[in-house]
C-alpha cells in the first residue's frame, strides 16, 4: 500500500479515535482488544509497510509497560501490605481523632491523598471505602459528605502526582524533573482537591439523598469497624491485631516520595558524578524507591505485625491479579500512540496544532480530555496523550516547563468520568446511587478537578 500524506492522515486519526469510542462504549468490546485492532487497522489504512505495523505497536506497548508495569506492581504490593496490616485504618482513625467529627470531610481528603500516592485509583478506593462506611456510620453523616472528599483526594493524586503510575509516565515522556513535578503538583493539587472534595461535598450532599439501606456497606460494617482486615476475611480467623503506629505507617507510605525527592535534589546535596551523588540518584529512581518501600513494608507492615513469610508472599501474589487488566490496557494505549507517531499522524497533528498557535498546555489538556472521554481511563488518556503531545511541545515555538505539561495533561485526563469508566460504576455501586446521581456527584467532581487543575497550571506558568 502507498503511504498516505497530508490532511488525509488527520482524517484517519480522527476516524480511528471515533472507532475506539464506538467499540468500547456502544459495543462493549474489551479496551485492550479494541486498542490492538484499531492500531493495526490504522497502520494499514495510513499505508505503513505491513512488516512494520505490528513492530511499531509492540515497540510502543513495550516502551510503556517497561516502566509502568514495575511501578504498578510495586505500588499495589505496598498498598496491599498497608491494608492487611491495618495501616490504612490507623491513618484514618488518627486523622479523624485529630480533625474531629465535625470536620470529618477534611480528614477523609487528607487520608486519600496520603494513601493514594503509591496505588491506582481503583486500588486506593477499595482500600479506603470500608473506612468511609465506618466513618459515615460512626458520625451519622451522609456517605457523600465522607466519600466524595475521599475520591477527590484519590483522583487528584492519580492525575497529578508522581509516584503515581500515570504521572510517572508523563514525567518520563516530557523529560520533566520528578522533584519539581511533585512540588508543582502539590501547589495545584491541594487547592483543587479542597474545592472538588470537602467544599463540593458540603454543597451537593444537601441536595442528593442516598437510600437508607446500602447492601455493600453492610458487608464492611460491624466486624470491619473493629478491624480493617475484615473485608479480606483475615479478621474473622485471626486474633485482633494491634494496628501499626501512625508514624510507622506514614513513614512507609511516604518513603518512595521522600527517596524520589532526594534523588531529584542529588546535585544540590552532593557533587555531581561522585559515588554519593550516583547513589542518591539510584535510590531516587522511581522503581528503586518503590522497591525499597515494599521491602521496608515487609517488616513494618508484615513481620513486625506478626505475619509470617508465607502470608506476606500470599499478599504479594493476590494483589497482582486485579491490576493485570488495567496494565495490559495501558500498554496497548502506548502501542496505539506509537502507531500514531510512526504512521505520520502525530506529525500532522503537530502541524495542525502549530498552525492554530494553541498553547502546549491547553493542547496537552485537550488531547488528554478527548481520549479520557473516549476510553474512560485516565491512565490510558494520560499515556496516549503524552505520545501525541511530547513531539509538539518539543517542536513548538512556545516553550513551557515540562513539569507543567505533566500537570496540564493530567488535569485533562480526569475530565467528566462517565459510563465507559470503571471508576464510574465502582462509585455508583458502592455509594448506592442511581446513574443520574452519579453524574451529578462523581462526574461533576471530576470535571471540577480537570478545569481547576488546568486553570491553576496556567496561573503557575504565569508566575514561574
Amino acid at each position: 500500500m502507498e503511504a498516505v500524506h497530508g490532511s488525509m492522515l488527520l482524517v484517519y486519526g480522527v476516524v480511528a479515535i471515533a472507532l475506539l469510542i464506538l467499540l468500547i462504549t456502544r459495543y462493549k468490546v474489551y479496551p485492550f482488544l479494541v486498542l490492538i485492532m484499531v492500531s493495526l487497522l490504522l497502520g494499514l489504512v495510513a499505508g505503513m509497510p505491513m512488516a512494520t505495523i505490528v513492530k511499531s505497536f509492540e515497540t510502543g506497548n513495550g516502551n510503556t509497560l517497561g516502566h509502568i508495569a514495575i511501578v504498578v506492581g510495586l505500588g499495589t504490593m505496598l498498598g496491599k501490605m498497608m491494608a492487611e496490616s491495618g495501616g490504612a485504618e490507623r491513618v484514618a482513625t488518627t486523622l479523624i481523632d485529630f480533625f474531629g467529627e465535625k470536620h470529618i470531610h477534611w480528614a477523609m481528603m487528607v487520608v486519600a491523598i496520603i494513601v493514594g500516592l503509591p496505588v491506582f485509583f481503583e486500588v486506593g478506593f477499595v482500600l479506603l471505602i470500608p473506612i468511609a462506611f465506618n466513618v459515615a456510620k460512626r458520625t451519622n453523616k451522609s456517605l457523600l459528605l465522607v466519600g466524595l472528599p475521599m475520591v477527590a483526594g484519590l483522583s487528584v493524586v492519580h492525575g497529578l502526582l508522581p509516584p503515581h503510575p500515570a504521572a510517572m509516565l508523563a514525567v518520563q515522556a516530557y523529560h520533566a524533573d520528578i522533584g519539581r513535578t511533585i512540588a508543582y503538583g502539590l501547589i495545584v493539587g491541594v487547592p483543587t482537591a479542597i474545592v472538588a472534595g470537602p467544599l463540593f461535598a458540603l454543597m451537593i450532599s444537601r441536595y442528593i439523598k442516598l437510600p437508607k439501606e446500602n447492601a455493600l456497606a453492610a458487608q464492611f460494617l460491624g466486624s470491619a469497624a473493629d478491624n480493617g482486615d475484615a473485608k479480606n476475611g483475615a479478621a474473622s480467623t485471626a486474633p485482633k491485631r494491634e494496628l501499626p503506629s501512625f508514624g510507622i505507617t506514614l513513614f512507609t507510605i511516604l518513603l518512595p516520595v521522600i527517596l524520589m525527592l532526594i534523588g531529584s535534589w542529588a546535585d544540590l546535596i552532593s557533587t555531581p558524578k561522585t559515588l554519593p551523588n550516583d547513589l542518591l540518584r539510584f535510590f531516587g529512581n522511581s522503581d528503586v524507591a518503590l522497591l525499597t518501600a515494599v521491602l521496608v513494608s515487609f517488616w513494618t507492615f508484615g513481620a513486625s505485625r506478626g505475619f509470617n513469610r508465607d502470608q506476606i508472599q500470599k499478599f504479594c501474589g493476590e494483589c497482582l491479579a486485579p491490576i493485570a487488566g488495567i496494565t495490559l490496557i495501558v500498554g496497548a494505549g502506548g502501542g496505539f500512540g506509537r502507531v500514531l507517531m510512526d504512521s505520520g499522524i502525530s506529525k500532522e497533528i503537530v502541524n495542525a496544532a502549530t498552525s492554530v498557535h494553541m498553547s502546549p498546555l491547553l493542547f496537552g489538556w485537550l488531547v488528554a480530555a478527548l481520549i479520557r472521554l473516549a476510553t474512560g481511563s485516565a491512565t490510558v488518556a494520560m499515556t496516549t496523550a503524552c505520545g501525541i503531545v511530547a513531539p509538539i511541545a518539543a517542536a513548538g515555538a512556545v516553550q513551557v516547563k515540562p513539569e507543567l505539561l505533566v500537570l496540564a495533561t493530567g488535569s485533562g485526563s480526569l475530565i467528566f468520568s462517565h459510563v465507559n469508566d470503571g471508576g464510574f460504576w465502582l462509585i455508583k455501586e458502592y455509594f448506592g446511587m442511581t446513574v443520574g446521581q452519579t453524574f451529578k456527584t462523581w462526574s461533576l467532581l471530576e470535571t471540577i478537578i480537570s478545569l481547576m487543575g488546568l486553570g491553576l497550571t496556567f496561573a503557575l506558568a504565569a508566575v514561574l
